[in-house]
């Protein structure tokens, strides 16, 4: 009797611009590549169709998710290429239009819509370097959780931020997690500080794959990202890295292949039993 092959995540790192068809293209491009290499799912960065700082230049292009053409888009390609995909994120109006939402979504092989997700972290920071962001000033943090069968195992989802919050984590392997997603826009010096050191921790702390999809390079709005688009293995081993710097010419993107063994999870769980532990705690207390 054959025994099936682990299913194969393509992580597609991108340098997104301020043209959301041009970004579009690039995704079209890569999901042509993912296909042919044989991969059952793409995950795509952060701010995948259009990031871009500049509020009022990328309002033309921000809508409410319903008037928005990029859904539709994205179902179209997954059609097309008899893929699911992890759209990253985009930008898409709050319904109360006030501001803005930092949403994933998640579609099938056949085009459906299988889950949705906005970020609830924002990025309000100042960094040593003098950088600063106010995300929560443009955009509202969502509120609901979200784990959704897939052909790569049962995904959590989160987005960037998300990754430094780790009881996000604990309670999405509550709610059945093998995988998580991480797609991520991460600053230079933070990235070369703690992108490695917290993905691999949340992998080892979870028992989970960590799919981390990331933008790379200078972007058009001026802003630096540091790429290394990672998958690492629920024992905590890096199972593939894009190990590329700076922006992305060619065709627009980096590819990362990791075969996502379904019996990885259940192992490191066993071998470190994490989730018993806490359960005699917390009937000791």
């Amino acid at each position: 009797m054959s025994i099936a092959a682990a299913p194969l995540a393509a992580l597609v790192e991108m340098t997104s611009g301020i043209h959301p068809d041009a970004n579009l293209a690039t995704m079209e491009r890569a999901l042509v590549t993912a296909a042919k290499a044989g991969a059952a799912m793409a995950f795509f960065p952060e701010m995948s169709v259009l990031l871009d700082r500049d509020r009022a230049r990328s309002a033309a292009h921000v809508a409410r998710e319903a008037d928005s053409p990029w859904p539709e888009r994205l179902q179209a390609m997954a059609r097309r290429h008899g893929l699911w995909l992890h759209s990253g994120s985009a930008p898409f109006l709050a319904e109360d239009g006030a501001r803005r939402v930092n949403r994933s979504h998640v579609i099938a092989a056949d085009g459906t819509i299988a889950a949705r997700y906005d970020k609830i972290h924002m990025f309000d920071v100042s960094l040593p370097t003098g950088e600063s962001w106010s995300e929560s000033s443009s955009y509202a943090g969502g509120e609901a959780l979200a784990v959704v069968e897939t052909p790569v195992g049962a995904l959590g989802l989160s987005i960037c931020y998300d990754l430094r919050f780790p009881e996000l984590y604990r309670e999405l392997v509550e709610r059945g997690a093998a995988v998580l997603a991480v797609p991520a826009a991460f600053t230079v010096p933070t990235g070369e500080a703690h992108w490695h050191v917290l993905l691999r921790a949340r992998a080892i702390e979870t028992g989970c794959h960590v799919l981390a999809a990331a933008q790379a390079g200078r972007h058009a709005d001026g802003r630096a990202t540091y790429g290394h688009s990672l998958a690492v293995a629920p024992w905590g081993e890096v199972a593939g890295e894009s190990g590329a710097a700076g922006s992305i010419d060619g065709e627009g993107f980096r590819l990362v292949l990791a075969a996502i063994d379904g019996a990885a999870a259940a192992k490191a769980r066993d071998a470190i039993p994490l989730e018993r532990s806490r359960t005699i705690r917390r009937a000791a207390l």
